[in-house]
């Protein structure tokens, strides 16, 4: 089975392959794609995510081959700019260690590259709340309670609710599982793609450790911070967001809104 992708301005002459977060889907990439009507946009729902539900099981590395897969077969030259948040910034790292050649820029924000201290313990505490989830998740008052935290609109509710309800425990699982013990992969430091590693204002410490390690070890790289937002802002402040993506995929100065990262 293959990847459900959405696709826009397919006539264009640049490809940009936005990756979403963990949990929800390609629909939290609405607002860019109205803004990069000039650009081919791809989407895809990952594995165990969306119309890609049944497409299991989800794993970063295997994610990864799937996407430079699309990039080699339907992007233009073989090549694209690639942005992602959360799972799907790790995604991107993957392929940054693995495929750098087909990656033209990259825009990476909330990008966790720390395994999470006390994994057996950890792990024995996850299995212990998605059970405690199970019951829940489905509620119109915790999907609310969620999309609160992530500062959603509430018109998203919809979105956020159907994303919510096609994750099976044993998916969410192995989605968490994935994202929490990621660690940078080897090979890295021959990534020669400009990266810009992004983190929201407010988002986790843990996020800014994890910048901090990444811009480290990746030689053509910058960690700046998306002033006044959180951990998904191209949803919080889509037009900081498209701004940002396009100045640093055209090679210009970041706008207002953004200062660098400092560790």
């Amino acid at each position: 089975m293959n990847l459900y992708l959405k696709q826009t301005g397919q006539n264009n002459d640049k490809t940009i392959i936005f990756l979403h977060g963990g949990g929800i889907a390609g629909w939290m990439w609405d607002k860019q794609l109205e803004a990069f009507k000039d650009y081919h946009c791809i989407v895809p729902d990952l594995p165990e995510h969306g119309k890609s539900i049944e497409i299991k099981p989800f794993t970063i590395q295997g994610a990864a081959e799937m996407i430079v897969d699309i990039i080699r077969s339907q992007a233009h030259g073989g090549k694209a700019h690639l942005v992602g948040i959360s799972l799907g910034a790790q995604i991107i790292v993957q392929i940054l260690s693995t495929a750098p050649e087909v990656v033209d820029h990259a825009l990476i924000s909330g990008t966790l590259v720390h395994t999470i201290p006390h994994t057996e313990t950890f792990l024995k505490l996850l299995d212990y709340l998605i059970k405690a989830y199970e019951p829940v998740k489905d509620t119109d008052f915790f999907i609310k309670a969620n999309m609160r935290m992530y500062n959603m609109p509430k018109s998203l509710f919809n979105e956020f609710k159907e994303s919510t309800r096609l994750i099976r425990p044993n998916s969410l699982n192995r989605i968490l599982k994935e994202n929490m013990l990621f660690k940078l992969p080897a090979g890295l430091e021959k990534a020669e793609a400009p990266v810009l590693v992004m983190a929201g204002e407010k988002d986790y410490q843990i996020i800014k450790e994890s910048a901090r390690d990444l811009t480290n070890v990746l030689p053509n790289s910058k960690a700046y911070t998306a002033l006044k937002v959180g951990h998904l802002w191209n949803i919080e402040s889509p037009e900081l967001f498209n701004s940002v993506l396009r100045s640093w995929i055209n090679d210009k100065t970041l706008p207002d809104g953004v200062e660098p990262l400092s560790f």
